[in-house]
């Protein structure tokens, strides 16, 4: 078989092109294979996070005093009749 000059530029183009969207197509699946490990691996810290958080007793922050209107249930603070006397300091 015998093949003139324009067949095996035909031949080795579509051979390159062949290369070409074969090696396209393996570094899109190796970028999305690494997108997915990263996606894994944030969502194992996140885990470990939360686990690590919960383990070391750290609480969310209130934004409220829930002591702050609390009721006077001590009776001996309004027993007392000299509570407002002044002391002398000599």
């Amino acid at each position: 078989m015998v093949f003139n000059k324009k067949t095996i530029i035909i031949i080795a183009v579509v051979l390159l092109l062949i290369i070409l969207v074969i090696g396209g197509l393996y570094w899109i699946n190796l970028k999305k294979s690494k997108a997915g490990l990263n996606a894994l691996e944030n969502d194992a810290n996140a885990a470990q996070e939360i686990t690590d958080s919960a383990t070391k007793g750290v609480l969310p922050s209130l934004q409220t005093n829930p002591l702050e209107d609390k009721p006077d249930i001590n009776p001996a603070d309004k027993a007392n009749p000299f509570k407002d006397i002044k002391t002398n300091p000599f």
